[in-house]
């Protein structure tokens, strides 16, 4: 099931992304889960097949798409880590779509789904490498966290977190 979220008005005439919820088996999500996993391979020089178990996302009712003219643009998703705490996974935008507040939109949005299902508080892991993903969390009230689940061995991770 797709639901539309918001498309944000603009008093110009660039187009602007529509938000929707839907699943994990949406194929727009797994094709741009597939882009972000060629992505992590090329920053950090490894294979698919090294974080496949870490990065794979399956059964998931929450899933943000963002559209533009009808063609699939970024994603992210988010699944309940514990009783008060959903764990922020496979946020992606396509590098011709970067830098116009995408991706802040998309926190925004799974932040407020996550508040809408109880949650008050958000964790997430990121690498070193992806220092526009670290300066993106921070700039909107993420702090650094202890490592946790999978990570606290990994030196290419950043662990942060906020209330929400």
């Amino acid at each position: 099931m797709q639901i539309p979220i918001f498309a944000p008005s603009t008093d110009n005439h660039a187009p602007m992304p529509e938000y929707i919820r839907t699943t994990s088996d949406n194929p727009d999500f797994q094709r741009l889960t597939g882009e972000l996993d060629d992505e992590l391979c090329r920053i950090y020089n490894t294979n698919k097949e090294d974080y496949e178990e870490y990065n794979r996302i399956t059964g998931l009712p929450t899933v943000v798409l963002a559209y533009e003219d009808g063609a699939a643009i970024a994603c992210g998703c988010f699944k309940p880590f514990d009783a008060q705490r959903i764990e922020l996974k496979r946020m992606f935008v396509n590098p011709a779509f970067r830098g116009k507040g995408i991706a802040s939109a998309m926190v925004r949005e799974l932040e407020n789904w996550a508040r809408e299902l109880g949650y008050p508080t958000v964790i997430l892991e990121t690498g070193k490498g992806q220092p526009e993903a670290i300066a993106l969390y921070r700039k909107l009230g993420y702090a650094d966290i202890p490592h946790f689940g999978e990570f606290p061995e990994e030196s290419r991770s950043v662990c942060l977190g906020k209330a929400i």
